[in-house]
């Protein structure tokens, strides 16, 4: 039985990257859907599933997010877990993506919940973007403040792991990839470039490239809506897998599910401060860049 994962926007919901993966169920804000359809909705997930696992957006509208709060209390079964994932909105569609893979392997809810923040750490989100005026996720420098109002600028930044802003085309500067294999995932925005695809993707040797659409969200978070998203992360379903696989897992000491990591995402108990130390770093080497995700 695949632990469900869910979301708070259809936009959220990535294609699959091959025929195994799941879909993620789509949580509807209240003013879209009553108390009582949300109900029946969860509890048709929780009987078909098990446990359901829930990506929150720290951006998420305050109605919204009270109303899971709420459906998660009315229940009260320890079969909900509300995560609260603070990422850019492309990112976290790819998480859910991510979260989506592996849910069909034999880890318990409690692991594949945890493997939220392990997968976020090797997530590199970014974005082109003709100005960084309105953007307020990333460190912004006076001198790029004053450059954005240049006619024809265009930045490169990275929200995360580390925040880093360029301006395309000034002394061949380029932001920090990844040191392992990645699928890069586009979504295009109203602004006219491929640099993304043509000098970004091949710099950072991705195996692969997909298209999305661009989350609504994203022009908030960004600032602007002239810009394009990208979000490199693993693809491969078994390397996923494996690096999940290698990091030690223990049973939660309040609800008991196996988790990894030091918190459960189901109840909040924590755990030990030396539990889960090993470290998954060799999964994730750059001696797996060649695997395929067939």
């Amino acid at each position: 039985m695949a632990t469900a994962i869910a979301v708070t926007s259809a936009d959220l919901v990535l294609a699959p990257l091959d025929g195994r993966t799941p879909s993620a169920a789509v949580l509807q804000p209240p003013g879209e859907q009553s108390l009582n359809d949300a109900l029946a909705g969860m509890q048709t997930l929780v009987e078909q599933c098990g446990h359901v696992i829930v990506l929150c957006p720290s951006s998420l509208a305050g109605p919204h997010r009270r109303r899971l709060q709420t459906v998660r209390s009315v229940m009260d079964n320890g079969r909900i877990a509300l995560v609260r994932v603070d990422l850019p909105p492309l990112a976290l569609a790819v998480l859910a993506r991510q979260l989506r893979q592996i849910s069909v392997f034999d880890f318990g809810a409690g692991v594949v919940g945890s493997a939220a923040l392990l997968f976020s750490h090797y997530l590199y989100a970014g974005a082109l973007l003709n100005s960084v005026a309105k953007l307020d996720h990333v460190p912004v420098g006076l001198k790029a403040h004053a450059k954005s109002w240049v006619p024809g600028s265009q930045f490169g930044v990275l929200a995360g792991p580390t925040p880093q802003l360029i301006r395309i085309g000034s002394g061949g500067e380029t932001l920090t990839g990844p040191k392992f294999g990645t699928y890069l995932t586009v979504a295009q925005g109203r602004i006219a470039s491929d640099w993304v695809t043509s000098a970004l993707a091949p710099a950072w040797a991705v195996q692969s490239l997909q298209q999305a659409e661009l989350p609504q969200e994203s022009l908030r978070w960004w600032g602007t809506g002239k810009l394009v998203e990208f979000v490199a992360g693993i693809g491969d379903t078994s390397v996923l897998a494996q690096l999940v696989a290698s990091v030690k897992r223990q049973p939660c000491p309040w609800c008991g599910l196996e988790l990894i990591g030091e918190r459960c995402v189901f109840c909040a108990a924590s755990l030990s401060p030396h539990a889960n130390q090993q470290s998954p770093s060799s999964v994730v080497s750059p001696g797996l860049q060649g695997q395929s995700a067939e």
